[in-house]
């Protein structure tokens, strides 16, 4: 089982309807990973890992899926977490720098997004050695490829403050997928991902990465930090109001008079008076 250079398999780009989610992680894409796997370290058991992913498969949903290969992944790479995850970034697809979103496609990446989550913390997984540089290494190289906004949030949940300070060496990098991570990955309600309890307690420790992004070039950053801002306003809308205050009173550009409107579009819709006028001054 050989591969000139590592691939996924193709996936529709959007949702499509009667086509459950799930089906992104088939047989196919297991064989996928497995073949690319094998390209990068000749000692995988590509078909033992193979019958083991399959295991049950058709009764999981996807992300259920999502675990349930990284356990098979675990079981069949190196037991060092750190020479595991160097075979699996090995193994990705090259790096994309545009700033488009990604399509369903890199949905195949979702097992590698669980390994670090489950094993990127715990020193017993790398021969008693702290993994954590390992882990950001490897959100970085994954974020660029699909998304490491869901990984990251069990190291925001167990190791906050050590986490946030790799976001804010991240806040400048030059791929928009890594400077969406900042304000994505830290979100306190992320959809599909794990609740952060005390970003949702107290959202001042990501204020500044907003701050920081607001302005970005990219659309696909801002609207992040829209939807984190929105995030932040169903708990704490006087944070939320007295920024995109501030913002509007310094004169905001219309690209930021648009994230504003995003940012308190759901307390808008409920109809509270200071989202409506901070949505009609930013028109």
């Amino acid at each position: 089982m050989t591969l000139r250079t590592p691939k996924i398999p193709y996936a529709p780009r959007s949702i499509q309807k009667g086509t459950p989610l799930k089906v992104l992680l088939n047989q196919e894409a297991i064989e996928c990973l497995a073949e690319n796997i094998l390209y990068v370290h000749q000692d995988f058991k590509s078909k033992s890992f193979c019958e083991c992913a399959l295991a049950a498969l058709d009764t999981l949903e996807l992300m259920q899926r999502g675990q349930h290969i990284a356990k098979a992944l675990h079981q069949f790479l190196p037991s060092n977490y750190s020479e595991a995850i160097a075979i699996l970034v090995a193994s990705l697809t090259p790096e994309q720098a545009d700033a488009d979103e990604f399509g369903l496609a890199e949905f195949f990446y979702l097992p590698h997004s669980f390994f670090i989550s489950e094993y990127g913390q715990d020193k017993k997984y790398n021969s008693g050695k702290d993994p954590f540089e390992t882990s950001m290494w490897a959100l970085h190289a994954l974020t660029t490829r699909f998304t490491s906004e869901f990984a990251i949030r069990t190291f925001l949940i167990q190791q906050q403050e050590r986490t946030l300070e790799q976001v804010n060496k991240w806040l400048n990098d030059p791929n928009p997928h890594v400077r969406r991570l900042c304000t994505e990955g830290t979100r306190p309600k992320l959809p599909w991902g794990k609740r952060i309890p005390s970003l949702i307690a107290d959202p001042k420790p990501t204020l500044h990465i907003l701050e920081t992004l607001k302005s970005d070039k990219s659309l696909y950053v801002r609207r992040s930090v829209a939807n984190h801002l929105g995030d932040i306003a169903k708990d704490h809308p006087e944070v939320v109001f007295t920024m995109c205050k501030r913002w509007l009173q310094a004169g905001a550009s219309k690209e930021l008079r648009w994230l504003i409107r995003h940012a308190v579009r759901h307390p808008a819709k409920k109809g509270d008076s200071r989202a409506l006028q901070i949505r009609d001054a930013a028109k």
